[in-house]
């Protein structure tokens, strides 16, 4: 599998986005319940158009999160080394809850564990957020840092294991 393809989890698939996602991108990313887990600064239609249809690739890839063919979130992995880089992740009130984030979050692991090769993931949810904190640790993170608003956690993919 390449970048640009769709990721498999079990309750969840990852499709990349594309210009055709813009107009639900551009709600989202306008509505206070899915910004308030996103920078809590509502996005403009040009900002989402700029970063998050997949206009950065490939050093960001940018995909929507299905629950049964259905939108619920978008999450999207950037590089920031040969073998290394961290998610960023987002669901919608109504998928949050349901066990989607971690499973989404493992589909992504796969990929950049067993198909790119990467050794090192991170992530950074606010520490008051402790549904995604615990989403994450439920998809195997692990906490590294907490001197910031932000907690830094990361994944380190064993020898001979990946995602």
């Amino acid at each position: 599998m390449v970048d640009g393809v769709a990721l498999d989890g079990v309750l969840t698939r990852l499709v990349p986005t594309t210009e055709d996602d813009l107009d639900l991108l551009a709600q989202w990313f306008a509505s206070p319940d899915f910004v308030e887990r996103w920078g809590g600064v509502p996005k403009s239609r040009d900002e989402v158009a700029e970063k998050y249809v997949g206009r950065r690739r490939p050093r960001v890839e940018s995909f929507l999160v299905l629950a049964q063919s259905t939108p619920v979130g978008y999450a999207q992995y950037w590089h920031a080394g040969v073998a290394e880089g961290g998610i960023d992740m987002v669901l919608g009130p109504e998928a949050r809850g349901r066990g989607l984030g971690p499973d989404a979050a493992r589909a992504l692991l796969a990929h950049l564990g067993g198909n790119l090769g990467w050794r090192r993931v991170t992530v950074d949810p606010v520490r008051g957020n402790v549904r995604a904190v615990r989403a994450w640790e439920k998809a195997g993170f692990r906490q590294v840092s907490s001197e910031a608003e932000n907690l830094l956690m990361e994944f380190s993919f064993s020898e001979g294991r990946q995602g």
